[in-house]
């Protein structure tokens, strides 16, 4: 099975900038998008044969969002986590599936000045809370922008960031406490020791052109099934955002 996560900062920008082409090259049979920008009655033609999409909208117009385009018919979809502190910006889409839960995330981003740090927080372990429940009941994959930069080895410039939204120890704590409740990072997993592989750039400074990136989009999976993780990559050469693709094969 193959999967992808993509933040396309904007969908009908990205619709732009090459989303088709690699949309229908990867043949993917699960594609993730977070920060869709939109609801889907204005991007109401954006179909593609053979699949079936499910779209979570920020109440607010042009922020946040997720969708999902699937081959697979889900048994059943959910949007949010159920906790309406958290529910109001379209971050969550579960899909449940006969052998596992897909959940694509787009994680609040704890902002300049780290005003949002505290709800972050909260976020964190009510998210962890939710993937543990599901856990219990099937594998799950979870996929998406997690804002954060787990360890030094997943940004280009960790000693300059200690303080910055993404890479503070209050952030890379609750990943660690995520994993070790039970979850796998499959980059990771696959390639312990790889470096200069990112997923976000700056559009700042030429970052892309120089490499001056972060690896804060995720594929993170159950313990239980990272034996069958078969390969994850970054398609670190795709444009159409300031984030590149990720990919899941299992």
């Amino acid at each position: 099975m193959k999967l992808i996560s993509w933040n396309v900062n904007g969908i009908r920008a990205c619709l732009n900038k090459g989303f088709d082409e690699f949309f229908k090259s990867t043949d993917a049979d699960i594609f993730c998008i977070q920060e869709t920008k939109c609801r889907p009655e204005q991007v109401e033609w954006l179909e593609y044969e053979g699949y079936m999409s499910y779209w979570n909208s920020a109440e607010k117009k042009g922020y946040s969002g997720t969708a999902v385009f699937t081959k697979i018919k889900p048994i059943a979809v959910t949007y949010g986590i159920g906790i309406e502190e958290h529910d109001h910006e379209g971050r969550v889409i579960t899909m449940e599936y006969e052998d596992f839960y897909l959940v694509n995330v787009y994680t609040p981003n704890s902002k300049r000045e780290l005003e949002r740090l505290d709800y972050r927080q909260v976020w964190e372990d009510a998210m962890r809370e939710y993937l543990l429940k599901l856990d219990k009941k099937k594998p799950v994959i979870m996929c998406g922008d997690l804002n954060v930069a787990h360890n030094e080895i997943d940004l280009a410039n960790p000693k300059t960031n200690t303080q910055n939204a993404g890479f503070t120890i209050e952030e890379r704590t609750k990943m660690t406490e995520l994993l070790d409740a039970g979850f796998t990072d499959s980059y990771r997993y696959l390639y312990p020791e790889k470096e200069g592989k990112y997923t976000w750039w700056s559009y700042m400074r030429k970052s892309r052109e120089k490499n001056i990136g972060w690896r804060i989009d995720y594929f993170i999976v159950s313990d239980r099934i990272k034996e069958k993780i078969k390969e994850a990559s970054i398609y670190d050469d795709v444009l159409g955002s300031d984030h590149c693709p990720i990919g899941l094969e299992i």
